[in-house]
């Protein structure tokens, strides 16, 4: 009786290494469709030769208090951690489906001890394409990380960038006030000479202190980055302090991928990739649902000795429901190329309105400069008439106005350019690139 159980349980488990063998899987096998890319970017000008974006790309502007501030983001940045435990809990789920390939072997009983392994027969590929949704969702959740990443980086140059600008702001009021403290005292001489009336005074002293009143505003401002910097970093703000330095960093110029390899280097185009690919494996295993399903077992009791057998199930009326959930994993699927397709157009979008900006804020930075030396002259030339007694302390106040003016419009433009250059870099990937252990699948010709 044993040996002829012992049999039976041979003989289901050679079944079911048969059946696994001729198992048919259902479902479309998975195609990325194809996407009509530009061969070149329509802002691009003619001396961007396409190179790709170095890894550690903030390298590129030469500030080595940006390199190690991005050296400590690393490892201190809550939300990237946040980021990574979600691209674990991914791979978990991708574990967990595996794990239904194989036998599951319970030991228990309560009159009788028993050890059985149970196995379901992967007839139509049920647990093929669960394994696949969840692989190419684990791909799409690191590739996830690598977006928050680039992102969070980003964040934290162009913060960074804005703190240094602040800076340069706030000694530009500074040697402002100085002179505006240099003139006032001019003008009180003047006035107890009989050269000037007390207009001239007035007019020194409200420069002076609307000077004063600008550079609170702009040492606000410059406290808030300062936060936002150790936020950033993983710190809190009563630990952080970024003392005053000057702003050493220049605009690089950011040469741009092709438009056809933004593809492989936005980690989010790459994410909204393998999300179709795992709606694409949904579908088999919706369709899967309403096959019938086979699962083995064998194992050994104590009262009955080796023990082996299987059992069948098929869906005889279930109202439609196997139909219906495959048409809603076919409209998923639907709804992810089109959110594939969304993202493509708004990642060219971005990197073709980064390129415009860089191109128009150089050419404001080259006129504004022009701006600039010309302040500067007239102030000179203002000045040195004012202390002869030619001109009044109006003509001084109406030239070191427009001065300040010009210099923060020029400060504002270079924040600007750097913001942009860095939007830029992270519009075409940074130096993110494919996992070339988990290349996309072949394109297809769109329907």
């Amino acid at each position: 009786m044993i040996a002829t159980t012992q049999t039976h349980a041979l003989r289901a488990l050679a079944i079911a290494g048969l059946l696994t063998c001729n198992a048919c899987t259902v479902g479309p096998d998975y195609v990325r469709p194809a996407f009509d890319m530009p061969p070149a970017y329509k802002e691009a000008s003619s001396s961007h030769a396409p190179l790709p974006v170095p890894e550690r790309w903030w390298e590129i502007y030469g500030d080595s208090e940006l390199n190690a501030l991005l050296e400590q983001f690393a490892l201190q940045n809550q939300s990237l951690r946040a980021a990574e435990a979600r691209a674990r809990q991914a791979r978990a789920l991708t574990d967990m489906a595996r794990a239904a390939q194989f036998p599951t072997v319970v030991v228990g009983g309560t009159n009788d001890l028993a050890l059985v392994a149970k196995w379901e027969v992967d007839l139509w590929g049920r647990i093929r394409r669960d394994v696949e949704a969840k692989g190419a969702l684990a791909q799409a959740s690191a590739a996830d990380l690598a977006a928050v990443r680039l992102s969070l980086q980003a964040q934290l140059a162009q913060t960074y960038f804005l703190l240094r600008v602040r800076d340069a702001e706030i000694r530009l009021l500074q040697d402002m006030a100085a002179s505006y403290a240099r003139s006032l005292q001019i003008a009180r001489n003047q006035y107890a000479a009989g050269i000037v009336d007390q207009t001239g005074i007035v007019q020194a002293q409200t420069q002076f202190s609307a000077a004063q009143v600008q550079m609170h505003d702009v040492r606000i401002a410059r406290s808030q980055l300062e936060h936002a910097v150790a936020v950033l970093l993983g710190r809190t703000p009563a630990d952080f302090s970024f003392p005053i330095a000057p702003l050493a960093v220049k605009v690089p110029e950011v040469p741009p991928v092709l438009p056809t390899d933004l593809l492989e280097r936005r980690p989010d185009i790459a994410a909204a990739e393998r999300r179709m690919a795992a709606a694409s494996a949904q579908i088999g295993v919706a369709k899967a649902g309403s096959y019938p399903s086979i699962e083995l077992f064998a194992g050994v009791s104590i009262n009955k000795g080796l023990v082996g057998g299987a059992t069948a199930a098929a869906p005889l009326y279930n109202g439609g429901a196997p139909q219906a959930s495959a048409s809603k994993a076919v409209a998923a699927y639907d709804e992810a190329v089109a959110n594939y397709r969304q993202t493509v157009l708004d990642g060219l979008r971005e990197v073709e309105d980064n390129l415009a900006s860089l191109k128009i804020l150089d050419e404001a930075a080259s006129a504004q400069d022009e701006a600039v030396n010309g302040a500067h002259e007239s102030i000179r030339i203002i000045n040195n008439q004012f202390q002869a007694g030619i001109v009044g302390y109006l003509s001084v106040a109406m030239a070191q106005a427009a001065m300040v003016d010009n210099e923060r419009i020029a400060l504002d433009i270079l924040a600007r350019r750097l913001v942009a250059s860095t939007t830029l870099i992270k519009a075409l990937g940074g130096g993110w690139q494919a996992d070339p252990a988990n290349p996309a699948a072949e394109t297809q010709p769109s329907p």
